[in-house]
């Protein structure tokens, strides 16, 4: 991955999280060439990724994968972030409207 590339997913990674304050998600940012915030030692392979842990109540997790496909890779860092901003809005909506929503 080139130096420009990983510059560009580093600007990502703090601009989702200054947007994204909710202490009941975590996100472990999985890109290759890069330091990675997850729990993997190990080196990333292929494109980049962003592992989203929604927590309800206190021991039920919720995960899902997100990928930064190629084509994403080629928008601005602002637009990127918007992107997966409004991914993780959109899985919490399913979750809460599942755990939530048959009541």
């Amino acid at each position: 991955m080139n130096v420009e590339l990983q510059e560009k997913l580093e600007d990502v990674v703090d601009l989702v999280s200054k947007v994204l304050v909710n202490p009941d998600i975590e996100l472990d940012y999985e890109i290759p060439s890069v330091a990675m915030t997850g729990e993997s030692t190990e080196m990333v392979k292929g494109d980049p990724y962003i592992i989203l842990k929604y927590t309800l109540g206190e021991s039920h997790v919720q995960k899902q994968k997100i990928p930064i496909k190629s084509n994403y890779l080629k928008k601005t860092p602002e637009d990127l972030a918007n992107l997966i901003t409004f991914y993780i809005e959109q899985f919490i909506m399913e979750i809460e409207s599942v755990e939530y929503g048959a009541q």
